[in-house]
């Protein structure tokens, strides 16, 4: 399932921020599933939730790769290269 990205060096050793959704939290909202970006650690939801709160994450930061957090996911995502990783 590794597929070649660019990012890979802007990954950090970080943990989540919170134990839920950032964006989701503050607006009331729930969430379907939870990504961590392995940049910064902000946790934000995934594209299925109303918010897209790890979507906007990158888009506002430029930071790429997000990480599932699921219990017994472990796969991460590059949004520049759109390849899992």
């Amino acid at each position: 399932m590794a597929t070649k990205c660019a990012h890979r060096d802007q990954r950090r050793l970080v943990t989540p921020n919170t134990s839920g959704c950032e964006g989701c939290l503050a607006a009331g909202q729930s969430w379907v599933e939870l990504r961590m970006c392995l940049v910064c650690g902000h946790v934000g939801c995934c594209d299925s939730s109303k918010g897209r709160h790890a979507t906007r994450h990158f888009e506002q930061t430029g930071h790429p790769i997000m990480k599932s957090i699921e219990p017994g996911a472990d796969w991460s995502w590059c949004y520049v290269d759109k390849a899992y990783i």
